[in-house]
């Protein structure tokens, strides 16, 4: 009988088991993949979903603030505004009490979008962690919002991009990458 290379129903791979970093590597690129493929159509892909759930669901009192919650340097932050702000996503405001911090908000179309972009990326995400159950993949989801939080307050400096650019470059998925 031909192997399969499946045992037990578990795919069989050269990496060992609780290798933290190839499961997080691999998940991420997947994740990335499959965001970056319902998102299309939203201005600026999974990057322009994380600024607009962060303007929808948090109150941030600037455009700085925005761009340090998100670990997004602060003149990439504002080519991604312009972006969201000319499809109608989000519009700049006066910050109360400082005329010259500009406040980002939502715009009512902007969190109709918003909210649809979420339900696909909600699918995308289960389709990704499709080997694990309902309970399984909330308490992986749970884990790693955890960890993340925890590593996000001890070096509150990192960029998500950076991280994520970090991970494909080193799996020769970056730029010059063969």
């Amino acid at each position: 009988m031909a192997e399969t290379g499946v045992q037990h129903g578990t795919p069989q791979t050269g990496a060992a088991p609780g290798d933290l970093g190839w499961a997080l590597a691999v998940l991420l690129r997947r994740w990335h993949e499959a965001a970056e493929f319902v998102l299309a159509d939203l201005p600026e892909g999974s990057r322009g979903y994380h600024v607009l759930s962060a303007v929808a669901e948090r109150d941030l009192p600037t455009q700085a603030a925005l761009a340090a919650h998100l670990g997004i340097d602060r003149t990439v932050m504002t080519y991604v505004l312009d972006t969201l702000e000319s499809a109608g996503l989000v519009e700049r405001v006066p910050a109360p009490g400082d005329r010259r911090a500009r406040r980002i908000v939502a715009t009512e179309h902007g969190r109709s979008v918003l909210a649809d972009a979420a339900r696909r990326v909600a699918r995308a995400q289960q389709a990704v962690l499709a080997a694990l159950g309902a309970d399984e993949q909330a308490l992986l989801g749970d884990l790693a919002h955890r960890a993340a939080l925890y590593v996000r307050a001890d070096s509150p400096h990192i960029d998500p991009c950076d991280a994520i650019r970090a991970v494909l470059t080193a799996d020769g998925l970056g730029p010059g990458a063969h």
